[in-house]
Parts: structure tokens; C-alpha cells; sequence
């Protein structure tokens, strides 16, 4: 009961922080710059990288996209840097789909840990930051629906796998997922799409219905990656700062995973309406 209290409690919390922040973007700023470096130390651990050269280049990186989104800087060069940084993003979570279906192991040689840390959680967080800077002005609701919809997409997977979950999903990475408990998220996330595409006019029910599939799956692709990583390094959790839930990267490795194929289905709707 006492644990059930705790996870509860600290899951409240950190949901309550979240959508908070989200209505500003000075704060949004800077709660995605603090989990950020909260994951990254998370992150080197699993992978055993000692260096502080991934949390300058997360400063760097993060620090700049930040900084001309905020004040609205448009420049070719800028605009150029963003498209070029997208693709590599993509390329290297291609890839990375590709370590988790088709190795025993994910490989971890010492420039694969760079590309990782640079490609996985740096960009994670700044694509976070971009979506929230789709539209001109900041409108942070195309990225609370992405949080909604991973939430539902969870929430569900678990209850509909629990409940009716027979055939394991990938069991050697993580032995409690079902293909019904990934079939029963998706399909209720994509019913919340309609909720939520009836709250907001940011995006067509039809973009919604869309948006949802990539969050379910990219979503569900992100949990197992990290799952993979921790079974690599033999631990439960990648920490211990949230209480009954473990550490930060555990609650937003879905949603840092998605966050690329989010943007990059934004941009494909600015030039595609």
C-alpha cells in the first residue's frame, strides 16, 4: 500500500510539473534542460561512458536551438542546421531499431556511445523543444497531446496485456509486453486522438489519428531500447529519482524516442497540408 502511495504520489508529481511548465516557454526551456542532464547521467551510466564531452555537447546543441527558437531568430542557416540535424537524428534511431531487432546485444564501441548520447538524448530533448515551436508563435498543445497520447498508449497497453496478454511481444528484452498489450495501446490511442483533435484546432482529426499511430509505435520501440540497454547493464531502472517509478529516463524514454518522428511528420505536414 505504502509503495503504491509512493509511485502514485511522485507520478502525480512529475505530471503535475510537466503540464505546468508547458504553458511557458521560458519554464518549458528550462524543465527540458534540467531532465536532460537528468537522463544524459542516467544514460551514461547504462552505457559505462565516464566523459563530460556528452553533456557539452547537450549544453551546445540544446543551449542553441533553444536560444533562436525562443527569440523566434530566423536564418537559412538555422532553418539548414535543423533539416540536417533531423536526418541524422532519424538515421541513427533507423539504425538503432535495426540493433534492437536484429543483435543480441546493442554494440557499444566508443563512438557508437558519442552518436547515441548526441543522436538519442540530446536530440530527444531538443525535438521536444521544437515541437512546442511548430507553429510561429509558442503553442505548446501539439506536445501535450504527444504526452497524452503516450500516457493512454501505456496506460492501456498495460491494462489490455494484464488482462488479456498472451503472446509476448519481444520477450527477451521485456518479458511483460504482449502483442495484445501493444494492440490494446494503439487502438486507444487512437480513440484519444479524437478527444483530443476535439479540444484543440492545431492539427486535423485525421493528423491526429496519424500522430497517434507514430507516438504508439515509436513509443513502444523507444520502452524497448531502453529496456535493452538496461538489460545490457543489469539493472531494473536506469535510477532512483522517482520514487516507485526509478529513474527519469524510465518515464520519458518513450516519448524522447518519438519526439524526432513527431517533428519530422510536422514538417512533412508544413510542406504537404
Amino acid at each position: 500500500m505504502k509503495e503504491t502511495l509512493t509511485r502514485s504520489f511522485s507520478g502525480l508529481l512529475y505530471i503535475v510539473i510537466l503540464i505546468g511548465c508547458l504553458w511557458f516557454k521560458q519554464s518549458i526551456a528550462v524543465l527540458f534542460f534540467i531532465f536532460g542532464l537528468i537522463s544524459m547521467n542516467e544514460f551514461l551510466k547504462l552505457i559505462q561512458l565516464k566523459s563530460k564531452i556528452p553533456y557539452f555537447i547537450f549544453i551546445l546543441l540544446y543551449g542553441s536551438i533553444a536560444y533562436f527558437k525562443h527569440f523566434n531568430i530566423k536564418h537559412v542557416a538555422v532553418e539548414a542546421f535543423i533539416k540536417i540535424f533531423t536526418i541524422l537524428t532519424v538515421f541513427v534511431l533507423l539504425f538503432l531499431i535495426r540493433d534492437l531487432f536484429s543483435k543480441k546485444t546493442i554494440p557499444l564501441f566508443s563512438s557508437k556511445r558519442y552518436l547515441l548520447t548526441t543522436f538519442y538524448i540530446t536530440s530527444g530533448f531538443s525535438f521536444l523543444f521544437l515541437i512546442a515551436h511548430y507553429f510561429e508563435n509558442y503553442n505548446p498543445n501539439i506536445l501535450l497531446g504527444a504526452f497524452i497520447l503516450i500516457w493512454v498508449n501505456d496506460t492501456f497497453a498495460y491494462l489490455v496485456g494484464k488482462t488479456f496478454g498472451k503472446q509476448k511481444l519481444f520477450e527477451k528484452v521485456s518479458p511483460k509486453k504482449t502483442v495484445e498489450g501493444f494492440l490494446g495501446g494503439l487502438f486507444f490511442a487512437c480513440i484519444g486522438s479524437f478527444f483530443i483533435s476535439s479540444c484543440t484546432s492545431t492539427l486535423t482529426s485525421t493528423h491526429w489519428l496519424i500522430l497517434s499511430i507514430i507516438v504508439s509505435v515509436t513509443g513502444t520501440l523507444g520502452d524497448l531500447i531502453e529496456s535493452k540497454f538496461k538489460r545490457q547493464a543489469q539493472v531494473k531502472d536506469s535510477g532512483t529519482i522517482m520514487p516507485g517509478h526509478g529513474g527519469l529516463l524510465d518515464r520519458l524514454d518513450s516519448i524522447i524516442f518519438a519526439a524526432p518522428f513527431i517533428y519530422l511528420f510536422l514538417r512533412f505536414l508544413h510542406y504537404v497540408p
